[in-house]
Order: structure tokens, then C-alpha cells, then sequence
């Protein structure tokens, strides 16, 4: 039986036209090791079609990140766990995983003083589950409630919300600073309810439930709210002094250290 011809002079095009760029790209490399090693065709497609997958993951997690909108820099690997130390840095780790909690659409609550490292931890999380293959989207709470506000005036709000079911966490930072107003806090109330049971929320306020009161005007509301949010919530206390604050100090300090040993007569 005569040898089949190949002709590969078509083979980019074909594998262009079937989206797979790293069969494309990696092919030639892996057809000549084939060759010369004597794999069988299904090894080297295997080999092959494990790498288009690899690939597509990898681009699909950098979507996602970019997607997300998370702050720059704040990770897991960067976030000082000694200087908050009420954090467990095995339970984070956990939760980073993200199915336990994720699958059964529990809310995660962080509190704590501006500068406290809230938004890093929520936005630490927030990075790793993107690489475990979730979608997150990370928003200050002022500016969803603001555009949620405008999709009302549209009558577009049912939809605008229905759209934020895509992602498996929706991270609202800095919910203490939303206006203390009707309008505002009555989407974000909708919201809340849409998402109950049915989506995760990662939320950080620098005062607790007691003061919730300043964020929504209608007690009964403020209390409806809250009852949404704890009733499959983990909640965080993270009650340190402020990390820029700091920070700040420590500059001040070694700045006057510096000054003073610069000014000390050096001895002969």
C-alpha cells in the first residue's frame, strides 16, 4: 500500500479556520519529534489537542482578569496576612478555591477601618478564583449603583441586573460610601435580592451592620437587606490599624533616622 501524501501547504489555513491557533503554531515542532521518536498519530493528537486546551485556558483566565477590573497588584502572593492577624491565611486560601462557597452562592463579607486591606483581600480572592476558573467582576459599589440607576430610568433595570449573572462572584467595594438616598439604595436593595441564593457577593464596608442605617434610609429595607446578605455569609472582621496609615509612619521614621545619622560628627 502506497504511502498517503499530506499536503501541509493547507494546514494552517485549515486549523485558522477551525480556531485552533496553538495546534497551529505548535504542529511542525511536534510532527518532526513524531517522526523521528515513532509516536503513534493518536499520541501526537492527544499531545496536540491537550495544548490547544491549555491555551485556551490560559486566554480565557486573561479575559477574565481583564473583564474583572481588578485593582493592579493586589494578590494573594502581596497581601500581609501578619498585619491582620484575626485573617486566616489557611481559610482565605480556601476560599480562593472557590466551589464550596461559590456552589452554594454564600456571600462573603469583609469589615474593617479604611486602610484595613479590605479592598487587597477581595480583590487577592477575587484573582485567584479567576484562575480557578470563575468570573468575577469587581466594581466600587457607588459606580454599579450609578449605572444601575440609570438602566432604572431606562426600564432597563431586570435586564441590567439579569446580565450580572454571568459572573459567580460580583464584588461590591466600599459599600458604607453609597448615598445615604432612596433611589440609590433601592437598586442596590434589588440587587442584593436578585442575587440571593442564586449568585455569590463579596462585599466590604468600613462600618458594621449596626451602622447601616447611614447607607439605607428605610429601616425596614436596611434590615431586609442585611437578612439577605448574612443568612449564607462568612464574614470577616478585619479591625487593624490602617495599612497606609502605616506605611506612613514607617516612612516618618526612617526618614528622621536617616536625618539624625547624617547630622551625628563623625569621629575620627
Amino acid at each position: 500500500m502506497n504511502a498517503i501524501e499530506v499536503d501541509t501547504t493547507r494546514l494552517p489555513l485549515l486549523l485558522h479556520d477551525l480556531r485552533l491557533p496553538a495546534i497551529a503554531r505548535l504542529w511542525p515542532d511536534f510532527a518532526e519529534r513524531a517522526d523521528k521518536e515513532g509516536w503513534p498519530a493518536a499520541r501526537l493528537l492527544s499531545v496536540l489537542a491537550e495544548l490547544e486546551l491549555a491555551e485556551r485556558g490560559r486566554r480565557r483566565v486573561e479575559r477574565h482578569l481583564v473583564e474583572a477590573r481588578l485593582p493592579a497588584g493586589k494578590t494573594l502572593d502581596n497581601f500581609d496576612f501578619t498585619a491582620v492577624p484575626m485573617l486566616s491565611k489557611a481559610r482565605v486560601m480556601a476560599l480562593a478555591a472557590g466551589d464550596a462557597w461559590l456552589d452554594k452562592a454564600s456571600n462573603l463579607l469583609l469589615f474593617g477601618p479604611p486602610g484595613a486591606g479590605k479592598s487587597h483581600c477581595a480583590s487577592a480572592i477575587s484573582h485567584a478564583l479567576i484562575e480557578n476558573g470563575y468570573r468575577v467582576l469587581f466594581t466600587r459599589t457607588t459606580d454599579i449603583v450609578q449605572k444601575l440607576q440609570v438602566a432604572r430610568q431606562g426600564l432597563q433595570l431586570e435586564a441590567a441586573i439579569a446580565k450580572l449573572d454571568k459572573y459567580d462572584l460580583l464584588v461590591l467595594d466600599d459599600l458604607s460610601y453609597v448615598h445615604k438616598d432612596h433611589a440609590e439604595t433601592s437598586v442596590l436593595f434589588e440587587l442584593i435580592g436578585a442575587r440571593y441564593e442564586r449568585r455569590s457577593m463579596l462585599i466590604t464596608a468600613n462600618q458594621p451592620f449596626a451602622d447601616w442605617s447611614k447607607v439605607f434610609p428605610d429601616q425596614a429595607m436596611m434590615i431586609a437587606a442585611v437578612d439577605r446578605l448574612v443568612h449564607h455569609s462568612i464574614i470577616f472582621e478585619m479591625n487593624v490599624e490602617s495599612y497606609r496609615r502605616r506605611g506612613a509612619l514607617d516612612r516618618k521614621a526612617r526618614a528622621a533616622a536617616s536625618s539624625k545619622r547624617s547630622t551625628e560628627p563623625v569621629e575620627p
